[in-house]
């Protein structure tokens, strides 16, 4: 059984005794709005734009880390379905897949909108080209839907086109571009009897199928290619659960074979994965922890980050969340492939919601809905000295924006999303009301303790 995730601190704390509180796991205490960071996105050739998901939506810096403004869920309009990873451009665009629409921001993070290409489908997986700012590729997965398979845009995402690989009654999870060579693409797949991995050496115009047996897992399911080697066009990373452990399963011939690198198996949820520029050492962050496999080793778990993890590498530094209930930072980076961590950020210094121009959905929606996370959080309430994290109403986008902003509003692919969802997702902003009171009164209590010692 999973252990509930920041059980310690709570317990340190006596909170949970005296609210008679009774924690579930730690995939429970995530869903009922826990807030924490989840992902790291860095713009394309602009190290000092970071912008990071989280169980509330997202945080975006411009400053190298000097300051940090809140994006709230409601303005992005993603509903149950939280974006697992984001794409930010050298144009400035961002782009995210939620398992259900297509989320695009042309300014800056100000308003959102779902691309229209995809309304009858899901779109599983968002991938780019390692080189060419303007490609990028998509899975799709939804099983109403006539057909799912692979599309390609060449203009950044504006148009997207469907290749060949296009299966009905065939769910398509993830996609990968080979850092090695470009051209080589891999993609996870499952129907209702198989799993597959299919390879293109031709930026998707033919493909390789690859069925997936695992005889020595008892009904292995929710296979998912995770990354790709930076060096071997050849390697491939992959996962796999089974029994409530999630195996981590490396391929050197281009995914044909599968060999398992975790041992019997990691006991908690996967994040995500990152490997090193030479591909000799491999990352995979969970829920709850953080591990790491050096020439070809086993993964062990690292000290830090604990709680909650998440990692992105670019170039020779690691990035990685972190939980601040437990080590009080939200945001790190390594410098030596993770043994020490250099903190970024803590969920207490976000300095109220993203400046927007009027009229934009983060500008309109955000600042009201502030107070009540700055309290849970232990942020200031108006750090600026008044109750609007607005800019001038000049009506013009905030600076790098690429584009002009889309005309719409958020939208929600076409398809309302299911009302529980398994994996990473963040549940509804109403979830956060039962912790407005109690995450405050336990840091205050931790800060008295630190102060103490």
């Amino acid at each position: 059984m999973k252990q509930p995730r920041i059980t310690g601190a709570w317990r340190a704390a006596g909170v949970a005794a005296v609210l008679g509180l009774s924690l579930g796991s730690g995939a429970a205490l995530a869903h009922a709005g826990l807030p924490e960071t989840s992902n790291v996105t860095l713009r394309r050739g602009h190290p000092e734009d970071f912008f990071v998901g989280a169980t509330f939506g997202a945080v975006i810096s411009r400053d190298r880390g000097q300051t940090w403004r809140w994006v709230c869920p409601d303005a992005m309009g993603y509903g149950g379905w939280r974006p697992e990873s984001y794409v930010w451009r050298e144009t400035g665009e961002l782009l995210a897949a939620t398992g259900n629409a297509l989320l695009r921001s042309k300014d800056g993070a100000c308003s959102w909108s779902a691309h229209p290409a995809f309304k009858d489908t899901w779109v599983t997986g968002l991938a780019p080209h390692p080189t060419d700012d303007a490609v990028l590729y998509v899975a799709t997965g939804r099983s109403t839907a006539a057909k799912n398979g692979l599309f390609r845009s060449d203009d950044g995402g504006e148009t997207w086109r469907a290749l060949p690989l296009q299966r009905e009654g065939v769910l398509f999870s993830s996609v990968r571009v080979s850092t090695a060579a470009p051209g080589t693409l891999y993609v996870s797949a499952s129907d209702t009897t198989r799993m597959y991995l299919f390879r293109s050496d031709d930026a998707g115009e033919t493909w390789e199928e690859a069925p997936q047996v695992f005889p020595e897992l008892v009904r292995p399911f929710d296979f998912v290619v995770t990354a790709t080697d930076p060096v071997d066009p050849k390697g491939v990373w992959a996962r796999v659960s089974a029994q409530g452990a999630t195996h981590i399963l490396h391929s050197t011939d281009g995914g044909r074979t599968f060999t398992a690198r975790s041992g019997a198996g990691i006991d908690d949820v996967f994040v995500n994965m990152e490997v090193s520029a030479d591909g000799g050492t491999a990352w995979v962050s969970t829920y709850n922890s953080f591990f790491r496999s050096q020439a070809g080793g086993a993964f062990d778990k690292l000290t830090l980050p604990t709680g909650n993890a998440c990692a992105t590498r670019v170039g020779d530094v690691l990035y990685g969340c972190g939980s601040p209930w437990l080590h009080d930072w939200s945001l790190a980076r390594s410098t030596d492939e993770g043994t020490t961590w250099e903190p970024l950020f803590s969920l207490e210094n976000i300095q109220g919601s993203h400046q927007c121009p009027a009229g934009t959905p983060v500008r309109t929606l955000c600042p009201s809905r502030w107070p009540q996370l700055a309290e849970t959080i232990g942020a200031p309430l108006y750090p600026d000295g008044v109750p609007d994290a607005g800019v001038p109403d000049g009506g013009t986008s905030p600076v790098d924006a690429g584009v002009t902003p889309p005309p719409d509003g958020p939208g929600d692919g076409g398809t309302k999303p299911p009302t529980t969802q398994s994996g990473c997702a963040a549940a509804p902003a109403s979830t956060l009301l039962p912790l407005l009171f109690l995450l405050p009164l336990w840091r205050r209590g931790r800060r008295r303790e630190a102060s103490r010692s």
